[in-house]
Order: C-alpha cells, then sequence, then structure tokens
C-alpha cells in the first residue's frame, strides 16, 4: 500500500460559522482574552454568539477574506495564526506528533488520530450507500464517488477529471515530467511510489504473488494473472482429449 502524499491544509474548512464546530475540528485559535460578556456578529446570514473578543476578530476573517498571516519562505498568506505554524512545517519537515506505538511521525495530530486506526482496526465511518467501513472520513468521500461517479478535480492542462485530489496530482505529473520518487538502487525515477516499489524488486529479487495451482512465484501481479491463464488452458486441452477417450471408448 503506497504512502500518501504529503497532506494539503484545506481552507474551505474555514467556511464553517460555528466555533463549536472549530473546536470538533481540532482547529486551535489564537490566544483568547477573556470577556464578561458574549459577542456577535451578524452579516446578513444568522447571528454568531462568541465568548472571546478574539475568537470573534479571527471568526470575522472568513467573511472579509483577510488574511494576515504571512509565510516568510514562499509567501503564502493565512487568516489563522495558528494554520501558519503549520504550514511552516512543511518548510521545516517538522512532524511533531508521533505514533506510540509504531513511532511514524505526522504534521498533523489529525493525521495521527487517523493512522492510529491501522494498529486498531477501527473503521468509524461508512458508505451510507454500500456499508464499506473507512478509517477515515476523507477516504470515505471519495469512496461514495465510486457510486455518484461524481470527478470534482478538473486538470487545469487538460480539463481530464479525477475523483480526488491525490489522482489529480499524480496525472498532473504527465505534464510537468516531475517523477519525485528514484530508487535508490540505480537511480531511476518515477512519477508514483507504487511503481518505484515494484521496480525495486527487480534489485532484491522478492516475488510477492505466488500462484496456488504449482506455487511458482512472480515479482509483479500482471505475471502471476498470465501464468494463471496457462493453467487454464492446459484444464481446457485435458477437459477435450478426455471427453474424446470417453467417445471412442
Amino acid at each position: 500500500m503506497s504512502d500518501p502524499d504529503p497532506p494539503q491544509i484545506n481552507e474551505e474548512q474555514e467556511d464553517l460559522c460555528s466555533s463549536q464546530k472549530r473546536e470538533q475540528l481540532g482547529v486551535k485559535l489564537e490566544p483568547d482574552t477573556f470577556m464578561e460578556e458574549s459577542h456577535h456578529v451578524d452579516l446578513g446570514k444568522k447571528s454568531d454568539t462568541f465568548l472571546f473578543k478574539s475568537r470573534l476578530i479571527a471568526h470575522v476573517r472568513v467573511h472579509t477574506g483577510e488574511k494576515p498571516y504571512l509565510c516568510s519562505t514562499c509567501g503564502k498568506v493565512f487568516n489563522y495564526k495558528s494554520k501558519l505554524v503549520v504550514h511552516t512545517r512543511v518548510h521545516t519537515g517538522e512532524k511533531p506528533y508521533s505514533c506510540s506505538i509504531c513511532g511514524k511521525t505526522f504534521l498533523l495530530r489529525s493525521l495521527l488520530t487517523t493512522h492510529f486506526r491501522v494498529h486498531t482496526g477501527e473503521k468509524p465511518y461508512s458508505c451510507s450507500t454500500c456499508g464499506k467501513m473507512f478509517a477515515s472520513n476523507s477516504k470515505m468521500n471519495a469512496h461514495r464517488r465510486v457510486h455518484t461517479s461524481e470527478k470534482p478535480y478538473p486538470c487545469m492542462t487538460c480539463g481530464k477529471t479525477f475523483k480526488s485530489t491525490s489522482n489529480l496530482k499524480i496525472h498532473v505529473r504527465i505534464h510537468t515530467g516531475e517523477k519525485p520518487y528514484p530508487c535508490i538502487t540505480c537511480g531511476k525515477e518515477f512519477s508514483q511510489w507504487i511503481n518505484m516499489n515494484r521496480h525495486m524488486r527487480c534489485h532484491t529479487g522478492e516475488k510477492p504473488y505466488s500462484c496456488s495451482t504449482c506455487g511458482k512465484s512472480f515479482p509483479h501481479q500482471s505475471g502471476l494473472k498470465a501464468h494463471t491463464n496457462s493453467h487454464k488452458g492446459m484444464k481446457a486441452v485435458e477437459s477435450v482429449e478426455k471427453d474424446f477417450v470417453n467417445e471412442i471408448r
């Protein structure tokens, strides 16, 4: 199973207008200054109430589009200081959240929470159409597009659409020529990690696919499939010969 591409910060989450929902998402807002009375904002749609004035100020940026926090490395701007802090880790490589079981580290606490389900087997998200279970909400949403045939992510170069951002990102490399996964043995580069992983078997001699009929093993699933078909052909020939023998008796 291939590792996911580095996470992207989803700024659309800021469209949620309830401070309670923000807390459910684990979004850490700016330090609060306690105020004795509640503060309100009403911009024509609905009124939201905030206990702290700092949260009200931060929330209003959702409506104004203000992004006062600038990344000094790449220039990207954010409407929350906490999001700038998380984004900075993309440049520094910092992954402060580690799995207590296998030691793997993560950029976000939410990614660690999702990863931990690999060890526990927990799959709390179910598809309402077929009932299939998933460890993360994002994987469940991506799966649901199998039923709806929705492909909301278009390639800006050729217009081809995709069911997930990860598939779009892989496709874009066809246009850019980017091959970020080099073989550590021979240096050959690949656009996808899974293709590099398959290539590595040329060097390691690993053959993880074995024939259930004769036990012969293969480095790639396609080789096993072709081999399995040869058994089917032999069985067909044997069947014809047996029928012929029965007829002439």
